[in-house]
């Protein structure tokens, strides 16, 4: 009976007759208004064309691998009319990443309210399609897409993913995959952290030796077992070219790539190179620890802007994100306190009193944002840049909790939703955080998992409607002291990602129905091999093994 049953499947697959069905509801996130229409499904299959306006032939060369990758269908693209047609609406005033989706029996059309509205109703369809099954990489089967009516765009402008490639470096082609996995999950800001006391990952053509030796940490500490090291040197860089090649294949996939240089702490790694630019005068050494190292840039030495305009004038060029993020975080002023040269520069400033060495750093970010200014650039900080006289520029990422944002909103900053208690995605996914077990691999601390992640609500209830339009949108970060590999990165940030993807795009959640969802979405990660959290036991342990696997052959 088996046998006749695999020969009966077998021949549906070669006379190209078996018929998949699309499915709208089970998408990630979920679109603002999905209406079933009557008539007959579009049934797409093989060697049909995807047709595009002017502007979008990226959108469609993007749609048809994804349909041969989900589905092995393959289609081709032209420009002009096509089975499934790409355009956009000339119409303006409305949210620029909105699109409607219509699919009735002559065909599939997704109009787009920009280029990256148009991308996002790309996504949906692709999230929609059945996924070919594995191991039949030859299969051919038709797809029914149901007649529907979509019309979708977000609640938030901004939506973004971080990922820290200082404390461990990633090449640059799992960067891309990254990229990509925030494509699928409709985000559109890639922040990007590129320096830090433990490694400078950074082509400056000026200054050749930040990254040739700024790179260079000569060991690690084992995870948190302080004073102990693994002794192996942990290296990388990427040129200005590599850079610039990553901005461009975000771009594609319609994702703003924002770079970010810290200052003035979390800066060991440049005092390694110039360590007259230190307030003890070095020596220093690319920090092989985690934790807030109290050695920062002096901020009485003029060399020290010298060096920060210097970088700057070349991260504008390479990246043309209007945001550049310039940290300002967990800036120890201890140093300060006791160099003459910090002491004389705010005496002759005129900073005075408790907030005197303060002062010392609002100079420095400020003088940082002035300076980006003559380039058409805005800056990005860490919520504590608001213990200073911040400009009204500045955009705000609220880490620390809500309270920063809040803080921000009712003083008119624009502001980026990241609190740790929901965003940190270093942190655990079980209460299974023992130094040593096999159902987690390691993580920083606490525990934040799916459903947690889902409760984020990124405008908080504390503000009232006037301030509630600062709120730019929500951002998840994956901090990577302890992640080493891209197994585990992967695991990290899915599928909690796909949670945080809802709360920056749709008005209403249910839970309940995101994890029927979820499915579906998981079904898409497999076809891609992403590694992540399942919520099975027994897959989960799979998981696990397989970046376990992955330390394995690092080491």
């Amino acid at each position: 009976m088996k046998f006749f049953t695999t020969l009966a499947a077998a021949l549906l697959i070669l006379c190209g007759c078996e018929h998949r069905k699309a499915d709208f509801t089970a998408i990630i996130p979920l679109p603002l208004s999905i209406d079933s229409l009557e008539g007959e499904p579009f049934v797409l299959e093989d060697n049909m064309v995807i047709g595009y306006a002017e502007g979008l032939e990226d959108n469609a060369t993007l749609l048809a691998e994804y349909v041969k990758e989900m589905t092995g269908i393959t289609l081709t693209t032209k420009a002009g009319e096509g089975d499934i047609r790409l355009t956009l609406n000339e119409e303006q005033g409305h949210n620029p990443d909105g699109y409607n989706l219509l699919v009735t029996s002559q065909g599939v059309t997704i109009c787009g309210n920009s280029p990256a509205g148009n991308f996002y109703g790309c996504q949906t369809l692709r999230k929609a399609l059945p996924v070919k099954d594995a191991g039949q990489e030859g299969a051919k089967y038709r797809v029914d897409i149901p007649a529907t009516q979509i019309t979708d765009e977000p609640a938030f402008a901004y939506r973004g993913a971080h990922l820290d490639c200082s404390r461990h470096f990633f090449p640059a082609e799992f960067v891309k995959r990254y990229i990509d996995i925030l494509a699928l999950h409709n985000i559109n800001n890639f922040h990007w952290h590129l320096t830090d006391d433990q490694g400078w990952r950074i082509e400056i053509k000026s200054l050749p030796e930040l990254a040739e030796k700024g790179s260079v940490r000569k060991k690690t500490v084992i995870r948190k077992q302080w004073g102990t090291y693994d002794n192996k040197p942990h290296t990388g860089y990427y040129t200005q070219e590599q850079a610039k090649d990553i901005v461009a294949y975000a771009a594609k996939r319609h994702i703003n790539v924002i770079p970010e240089i810290d200052m003035p702490g979390h800066m060991v790694a440049a005092l390694h190179v110039y360590p007259e630019l230190g307030c003890t005068g070095g020596p220093y050494e690319v920090w092989p620890t985690w934790g807030v190292a109290t050695d920062v840039l002096c901020a009485g030495n003029p060399g020290t802007m010298d060096l920060i305009r210097n970088v700057l004038k070349e991260i504008v060029e390479v990246f043309p994100s209007h945001y550049i993020h310039i940290g300002g975080d967990e800036c120890p002023r201890d140093r300060w306190r006791e160099c003459k040269t910090c002491q004389a520069f705010a005496t002759k400033m005129g900073f005075k009193g408790e907030k005197r060495e303060a002062q010392l750093q609002n100079y420095i970010m400020s003088e940082a944002e002035r300076y980006l200014a003559g380039f058409g650039r805005e800056i990005i900080g860490w919520d504590e840049i608001l213990e200073g006289d911040v400009s009204p520029t500045s955009t705000i990422m609220s880490w620390r909790g809500s309270d920063g944002g809040i803080e921000a909103a009712r003083a008119a900053h624009k502001v980026i939703m990241t609190p740790n208690d929901y965003c940190y995605f270093d942190h655990y996914q079980s209460p299974d955080q023992e130094e040593n077990n096999d159902k987690e691999p390691f993580g920083n601390c606490c525990y934040v998992p799916l459903e947690k992640v889902y409760e984020l609500t990124p405008c908080p209830a504390e503000l009232n409607e006037e301030e509630s339009k600062y709120i730019l949108g929500p951002q998840c970060n994956v901090w990577t002291e302890y992640i080493h590999t891209p197994e585990h990165v992967e695991y990290m940030l899915l599928p909690r990602l796909a949670a945080l993807s809802e709360s920056g795009w749709t008005k209403v959640k249910d839970f309940t129905d995101f994890e029927r969802r979820l499915a579906s979405l998981t079904r898409i990660y497999d076809t891609y091999d992403y590694c992540y959290r399942p919520r099975n036991e027994e897959a989960q342990k799979k998981m696990v093994d397989r970046i376990n696997a992955g330390y394995e052959v690092k080491e």
